[in-house]
């Protein structure tokens, strides 16, 4: 950016202060958005109406501006005979980027273009620095995440995708309300990590002098208000893992979870196709979305076993041994490292390799459809119901579209006894005691009170952004995702 450009702008930004113009103006009665504005034109009606300058030009004695906000664009006429004093003393210092209320009336030009006639000019905020890429859009991407106030003063297409991110979760919340779900808030900060696997945030409450750990998940905290009576619950949630960032994770995620008395994992799949593609019919008025090369179709949903993926493609089954399954795997090519390997790091390998979001050509592109993966093995699964007939898988689904993981659900164990079980056996894989420090006792003392039968689902909802806008990394649909220091950079 040129000095000079800066240097330019402050002499003006001191020159309104010599006039007694404050360069970052006061309160301002916006009488209307300009969107609305123009839908309703009227010939010659008084308007009053703010937004940002984003163009200037000069036609002679007459100077044609546009001005932006949320909603849509407009331009307005300035002409010093039409203007009072001060407000053509505002209008010799002006620049684009600079905030302004206009006052005047409406009138169209001989080319059709709705116009307000200028007659009052008031400065709300002097634009100290010079708008990105003349308002085509921030072409350096890393820019766009770090100040993405500039990617979305000069990108309407950003500006759109952030939009959708708000309907979307109106819509899900309005279609929970109106199946009489209540929605409520638990805490962010756990003294026992839980809920789902993942590597907490550790922080420390000085006046308690107690170590607590922002929430990987609000599902521990959401069955005991199962226990306290309510029936029907969701949370829209930040959650926190302190691990990787990739084109679909970011350490700070939304969550929907959503849990239901009375229920299996039968029904909160019903729920979860429901949710979806309710939402989508709102907020894009169509099942099917494209996203470059590909469909996303979902007006068609699909349920597969992991348990048959695992036995058709690696000949492994829930009850072998981890030596068998080593075999299997050796004999399939899989390579795995360290001679002590864990059941769980097995499944974690085989899961990779497994992909349940294979497409169908149509017409050069290939179309995705939803598919639920159901019957996983139950030790990926310390938290949902075994299945009665086969102990060796659980009631559990996760659901993908094009190969990338948008929710999963479960029947919720409720069995306290089966629960400590599993929270000890989860331990000996980490290698870790049970202690007061890494079982969450309150939880299952709540279980022992006795919790409903219940399905739970969780919903990721970045990643349903991303799905429902087309986007192919998570940064695009969160507005300040976490970036690395500038200056750790190399």
């Amino acid at each position: 950016m040129s000095e000079d450009l800066l240097k330019e702008r402050f002499k003006k930004y001191e020159a309104l202060k010599k006039l007694g113009v404050d360069p970052f103006g006061g309160k301002f009665l916006k009488d209307i958005f300009i969107g609305p504005l123009k839908e309703h034109f009227e010939e010659n009606k008084k308007v009053r109406t703010a937004g940002r300058v984003t163009a200037v030009r000069a036609m002679g004695q007459s100077t044609f501006c546009d001005l932006r906000d949320e909603t849509e664009r407009i331009q307005f006429f300035i002409k010093k005979d039409n203007l009072d004093e001060k407000s053509w003393q505002v209008f010799e210092l002006l620049d684009i980027g600079d905030i302004v209320g206009v006052e005047g009336e409406l009138f169209k030009t001989k080319t059709g273009e709705i116009t307000i006639r200028a007659r009052i000019l008031t400065l709300l905020s002097k634009s100290l620095r010079p708008m990105p890429e003349k308002w085509h859009g921030l072409q350096d991407v890393e820019r766009r995440y770090r100040q993405r106030y500039l990617d979305l003063l000069s990108n309407e297409e950003s500006r759109g995708i952030f939009r959708k991110r708000s309907l979307i979760i109106r819509s899900l919340r309005r279609l929970l309300d109106e199946r009489d779900y209540l929605e409520v808030e638990t805490p962010m900060m756990h003294p026992i990590p839980g809920g789902a696997a993942g590597k907490p945030f550790k922080t420390h409450h000085e006046a308690l002098n107690l170590d607590l750990f922002l929430r990987v998940a609000p599902e521990l905290y959401l069955k005991r208000l199962l226990v306290g009576g309510f029936d029907r619950i969701y949370e829209i949630n930040k959650s926190f893992r302190n691990e990787g960032i990739s084109t679909k994770h970011n350490p700070e995620f939304t969550m929907l979870e959503v849990y239901t008395a009375y229920n299996d994992v039968n029904d909160v799949m019903d729920l979860t196709e429901y949710l979806v593609k309710t939402t989508a019919q709102n907020v894009l008025g169509t099942l099917k979305i494209e996203n470059g090369e590909n469909i996303i179709d979902l007006s068609h949903w699909k349920r597969v076993s992991f348990a048959k993926l695992m036995e058709d493609s690696f000949g492994i089954l829930p009850d072998d041994e981890i030596k068998v399954w080593a075999e299997k795997l050796k004999k399939k090519g899989v390579k795995m490292e360290g001679k002590d390997i864990s059941r769980m790091q097995i499944i974690h390998i085989v899961a990779e390799l497994i992909d349940p979001g294979a497409g169908s050509k149509e017409g050069g592109k290939t179309v995705f459809n939803p598919v639920f993966v159901t019957d996983y093995f139950t030790e990926l699964c310390p938290l949902a119901k075994k299945n009665k007939n086969n102990p060796g898988i659980s009631e559990r689904f996760e659901l993908y579209v094009g190969g990338m993981e948008i929710a999963n659900g479960y029947s919720e164990l409720n069995d306290p006894i089966d629960q400590r079980e599993r929270f000890l056996e989860e331990l000996k894989e980490k290698g870790k005691a049970a202690t007061a420090e890494t079982i969450d006792e309150d939880f299952v003392l709540a279980l022992e009170h006795g919790m409903p039968p219940a399905g739970g689902l969780g919903i990721g909802i970045d990643r349903l952004v991303m799905l429902l806008t087309g986007q192919p990394s998570i940064r695009e649909v969160i507005l300040f995702p976490q970036m690395k220091s500038e200056k750790t950079k190399p």
